[in-house]
């Protein structure tokens, strides 16, 4: 018998068992141990240290229902088994569908496979399915999930602030993973792109928080979409577009206010594209002041919309 027989075997009799086992008991109920005392002691140790080298809690306790205490063996449910989420059948099936189509990067995949197993979300044949595609896994997003299931506020260090948030909900937009929930020092819900935050993420007690049923999605700035370094951009907007532009994503950093009312905000632009898709909404009502660069993009980027108008191009 194969000693991955022998594990399973062994795994299934001690969960199946209303009480724990001793090594002798053990010895006559799991098949594939050697004969002799001395050899299935040796695999014996040799098990129990595999087993939970992988993250099977194999616990000894002291029986006392024989003639003398005898140390026992015995894997406790709550601690093995995730607790139930309760998914439904068609959610099951999506994740079963995540789990063969899709690779997480950055988790060890016997991980994965064994936390998918335990939520029924994986089977054999998924597990034997090469992936088409793969997700990041920033190290903070486990972190997160929990934070966020269990109702635990979050801190972290973000564009070198700290921030303590309520999480509300993870999504993965555009190649990104993204955190909304409250944030507690701006009173505010707000995003926040995972691989951005700094250092790791703490957690408080669960239970500290209540979700809303109104959860906002995650505001994604055109001109932020990408990756590589960002440069910072200067950008003027007139005093009667200013406010509902402020209202619309309080985060942006206004750097002045003038006396008219007009605001210049500092973007961190890593898609200049984006930038230009932006500044057209406010037509002639806003002006890149700095740098030189993406003023000559924009100025480009309208005399080519000026030229394919006229070519009559879409």
């Amino acid at each position: 018998m194969a000693k991955v027989d022998r594990l399973l075997n062994l795994v299934a009799a001690l969960i199946d068992t209303s009480i724990p086992l001793t090594a002798e008991q053990i010895y006559k109920r799991v098949p594939g141990y050697p004969e002799s005392d001395e050899s299935f002691h040796r695999a014996f140790e040799r098990d129990k240290e595999a087993l939970r080298g992988v993250g099977i809690p194999i616990e000894m306790v002291d029986v006392h229902y024989l003639e003398q205490p005898r140390a026992a063996y015995t894997i406790l449910r709550d601690r093995y088994e995730l607790a139930d989420p309760g998914l439904d059948s068609e959610e099951l099936a999506a994740l079963h569908l995540a789990a063969t189509m899709v690779q997480a990067e950055g988790l060890d995949p016997d991980d994965l496979e064994e936390g998918l197993r335990k939520l029924g979300g994986l089977t054999a044949a998924a597990a034997e399915t090469s992936p088409v595609g793969a997700v990041p896994m920033p190290p903070q997003l486990l972190q997160l999930f929990a934070a966020t299931l269990e109702q635990r506020v979050a801190s972290f260090s973000y564009s070198g602030q700290p921030r303590q948030v309520e999480p509300y909900r993870l999504e993965y937009e555009r190649g990104h993973w993204y955190m909304s929930g409250r944030d507690l020092d701006r009173e505010a819900q707000r995003s926040f792109r995972i691989d951005r935050m700094k250092g790791e993420v703490t957690t408080g007690p669960a239970g500290c928080f209540l979700k809303p049923e109104s959860i906002e999605g995650v505001l994604l700035r055109k001109w932020e979409i990408g990756n590589g370094a960002s440069t910072p951009a200067r950008v003027l907007i007139d005093a009667a577009l200013a406010p509902g532009v402020l209202a619309e994503d309080p985060e942006l950093r206004v750097v002045e206010t003038l006396a008219d009312g007009a605001v210049i905000l500092e973007l961190e632009v890593r898609n200049i594209a984006g930038l230009c898709s932006f500044m057209m909404n406010f037509l002639d009502r806003a002006e890149i002041l700095a740098p030189e660069e993406f003023r000559t993009a924009i100025v480009d980027w309208l005399n080519l919309l000026v030229v394919e108008a006229a070519e009559g191009r879409p």
